[in-house]
């Protein structure tokens, strides 16, 4: 369900049902494009099934969905058209088309491609969890979320959310954890990650299927390279990959996650809705839980938020680097290195609604 995760703190004033959500999202239901309409956004079932809630509910967490449509036409080919018809018009009345007239003849031949376009469709999941306080959505960008917050806010009146961040930038706890070996309490560091220079030349390093705990990887942190993703993994139940704007890329829940969830059958519509259930019920489940330790491994959420949409790091790649050997330094400033095995209790896995 989750693949990307951008996670907002949503403001204290709020506070809503799930009824008064389904009513709002309600006015703005998704509707496919029409014949010579560009772009339609609007919200959807998140089971995919007419006349399911737009909200839905599992155990005190509330999922929705965002569907968007484009008709997808070439400029490539709305330029040639664009032509044809200039050049019509030159045959006709002797003279070219001026600047102020070739712009309308393309939204001319704009309008007339549209209806023969092919249509893309994409959804976005959003994720609430009221008693946490959280919104989280599943956004591979932040122009993206952009788009999404500013539909929320305007659905959800009083909607206030604030980008979470940290009290250590996320670039200078990864260079502490790649250049000491010692990865977080609850995390372990995978093999995959990427290293920049804030100099002028920009020089990358990118690691696939590599082993991190390298001298050689200590030495690029050492001569002031920045780290701006690295593979984690969190209590071996969830990989992801952690970018220093503090995104979450390539979230994947592992197989120990679903034990005892694959041998049930999901063929009748019942199977269907509980497998839904399930899915949600165990994709939160474990971020509620993952979220709050990520941000202690970081040093704590800040008190200090950027306002939504408009994501800041704490620390820019440049000044990050001046800040890279004493994080490696001072393993005091990181959170603590997990133990050998870290413990996974049964309780840590409850439901988070009781959280």
């Amino acid at each position: 369900m989750f693949k990307n995760l951008i996670v907002y703190r949503i403001g204290e004033g709020w506070s809503a049902q799930a009824a008064q959500l389904e009513s709002e999202l309600a006015k703005a239901r998704f509707v496919p494009c029409g014949a010579t309409q560009q772009k339609s956004v609007g919200w959807t079932e998140p089971r995919g099934e007419a006349h399911a809630p737009m909200v839905e509910a599992v155990g005190g967490q509330w999922v929705l969905k965002l569907m968007s449509e484009q008709r997808v036409v070439p400029g490539s080919v709305v330029k040639r058209r664009t032509e044809e018809i200039a050049e019509q018009i030159e045959q006709q009345t002797g003279r070219k088309p001026g600047k102020k007239q070739t712009k309308e003849l393309k939204e001319q031949a704009l309008l007339e491609l549209l209806p023969m376009a092919f249509t893309k469709q994409g959804a976005t999941w959003v994720w609430i969890s009221p008693k946490s306080r959280l919104l989280v959505l599943d956004c591979g960008s932040q122009a993206r979320a952009d788009e999404v917050v500013t539909l929320l806010v305007k659905a959800l009146d009083g909607l206030a959310l604030s980008l979470i961040q940290t009290e250590m930038s996320p670039a200078v706890a990864m260079a502490h954890w790649l250049g000491t070996g010692e990865p977080p309490y609850q995390f372990s560091i995978d093999r995959e990650c990427e290293l920049k220079s804030p100099d002028e030349m920009k020089s990358v390093v990118r690691y696939a299927r590599h082993p991190l705990d390298t001298d050689e990887v200590k030495q690029h942190i050492q001569a002031g390279k920045v780290p701006t993703r690295v593979a984690m993994t969190w209590r071996d139940r969830v990989s992801l990959v952690l970018t220093e704007s503090l995104q979450i890329k390539k979230l994947a829940f592992l197989d120990v996650v679903f034990e005892g969830e694959a041998s049930k059958s999901a063929g009748s519509k019942a199977d269907k809705a509980e497998a839904f259930e399930a899915d949600v019920a165990i994709s939160t489940g474990e971020l509620v839980q993952m979220i709050p330790d990520l941000l202690e491994a970081l040093g704590g959420e800040s008190l200090t938020m950027a306002s939504a949409g408009t994501l800041k790091p704490v620390a820019s790649a440049s000044a990050s680097a001046s800040v890279l050997a004493a994080a490696v330094a001072s393993p005091a400033t990181a959170a603590p290195a997990a133990p050998p095995t870290a413990p996974h209790p049964a309780a840590d896995h409850a439901p988070p609604w009781d959280v």
